[in-house]
């Protein structure tokens, strides 16, 4: 019996995902543990392996396809005996509503005669809705100026869409004036429709227009599709600003003591190959920092307050496609040569989209450091659900107060943005307290 492969949810919070590439194809043998694909998530991209054993007898998502939800049919495994001719694309009979799953070569073939309009039937209220072809030609996104719905093929839609190419401008060749593939695919991104009369435009709907067709002002440039990560960061860290009330408070910490520390613990630490940065003497201090103001690792749940009973730091990392925060757990009781062996481990296969996503997903407090970009003080945003993230700064050479006499130091200063909702300003300003005289009396970071 043929055997459905489905997305996969790769995470908890994992509802769609892209299918950034196939590692086997039609015809081929796979065995359970197998690597069958490489799954992007909005943080990481991810390996799917195979549990059945069979032949690969369809594939119905190509490789590319973002947007596919969890739960889409996107293989069919054909068992041992079957012949991969005989097997029913679908499956165990499932298939995905998801325009983006269906196959580029059958929306290809409705180009070839006219669509006939969906005709509504009646359903029981329990029978969900189901997305027909011709239903997603005669649901246009925008209207024409005679009032009437772009007559487009799921296909040129989303060539359209990634193109950049308004179709409202682009003549239809397909039948009944459709726009097809072709008419698409030799459209110029940014194409509009002709100006619309005084008439028209009193007519017409008020259009929302996109920001980069706001801003361009006939300059030259190229439209980058949004990757599944850099939607996540802008879609969260948008609702961060707008539904948590952010406090920034703001410290300086004289660093000479810790960096002095710093020096005798790598030293010591040279037979064993580890080396020591700032940031992960930082990760201890701000974990030190939270089991001893409390009120401060906590996160705000609605109704109530979750108060955690130990520090699990998570760290604002750098890779080429956005920002992750792969998370050290428990990093007040770890000794920070363990800290920084995990943060080498976890930093590396951060950036090789490695992660598993406990790895990632969670953490009581974030740490965010731009020190080594010279960047000397900012205010970072709250990683939701956390209620506090510790923002750092460059350590520089400064004129310092020492023992009541004007000196130069080593300073940074730090900040930290809480959620005024779980942490009140004083908490927040006794967790900073806390912070600065670990920092500057570091051999607590080492009882």
């Amino acid at each position: 019996m043929p055997i459905a492969i489905k997305m996969p949810a790769l995470s908890p919070t994992m509802e769609e995902g892209t299918l950034a590439k196939w590692l086997v194809k039609v015809g081929d043998q796979v065995s359970s543990g197998d690597i069958m694909a490489e799954i992007e998530t909005d943080k990481a991209t991810m390996e799917f392996e195979a549990v059945d054993e069979g032949t690969i007898a369809h594939i119905q998502v190509e490789e590319g396809t973002e947007n596919v939800a969890v739960g889409t049919v996107i293989a069919t495994l054909a068992e041992e005996g079957e012949d991969i001719s005989d097997v029913d694309a679908t499956g165990d009979g499932g298939s995905s509503s998801a325009p983006a799953a269906k196959d580029d070569k059958a929306e290809d073939k409705t180009e070839e005669a006219p669509a006939e309009p969906a005709k509504a039937q009646p359903r029981e209220k329990a029978e969900p809705a189901r997305t027909t072809v011709s239903d997603e030609i005669e649901a246009g996104p925008a209207p024409t100026k005679d009032g009437e719905r772009i007559l487009a093929s799921p296909l040129a839609r989303r060539i359209a869409e990634q193109k950049g190419v308004d179709l409202a401008g682009v003549k239809g060749t397909g039948p009944n004036g459709r726009i097809v593939k072709a008419d698409v695919e030799g459209a110029k991104p940014g194409a509009a429709a002709p100006a619309p009369t005084a008439t028209e435009k009193e007519a017409a709907p008020a259009v929302e227009r996109k920001p980069a067709e706001a801003q361009d002002f006939g300059i030259p440039h190229e439209v980058e599709k949004l990757s599944g990560m850099r939607k996540t960061i802008a879609r969260r860290l948008t609702e961060s600003k707008q539904q948590v009330p952010h406090i920034y408070l703001t410290v300086d910490i004289r660093l000479d003591a810790l960096l002095k520390l710093r020096g005798e613990l790598n030293k010591a630490l040279e037979p064993q190959e580890i080396k020591l940065s700032v940031n992960d003497m930082l990760i201890k201090a701000l974990a030190k920092s939270l089991e001893r103001v409390p009120a401060c690792n906590v996160q705000f749940a609605g109704d109530s307050m979750l108060k955690f009973e130990r520090a699990d730091i998570s760290v604002a990392v750098s890779i080429p496609n956005g920002l992750i925060t792969p998370i050290v757990k428990d990093a007040g009781t770890k000794a920070m040569s363990k800290i920084s062996t995990e943060m080498k481990d976890l930093a590396t296969r951060a950036k090789d989209g490695k992660l598993a996503p406990e790895e990632y997903q969670g953490g009581t407090a974030s740490l965010s450091n731009m020190g080594m970009f010279g960047i000397k003080q900012f205010e970072a945003v709250i990683n939701p659900p956390q209620a506090m993230i510790m923002a750092i700064g460059a350590g520089e050479k400064r004129p310092y107060v020492v023992d009541d006499s004007l000196q130069i130091a080593t300073v940074m200063s730090a900040t930290g943005s809480f959620d005024h909702r779980a942490i009140d300003g004083a908490d927040g300003a006794q967790l900073m307290k806390v912070f600065k005289e670990l920092c500057e009396a570091p051999l607590g970071l080492v009882a």
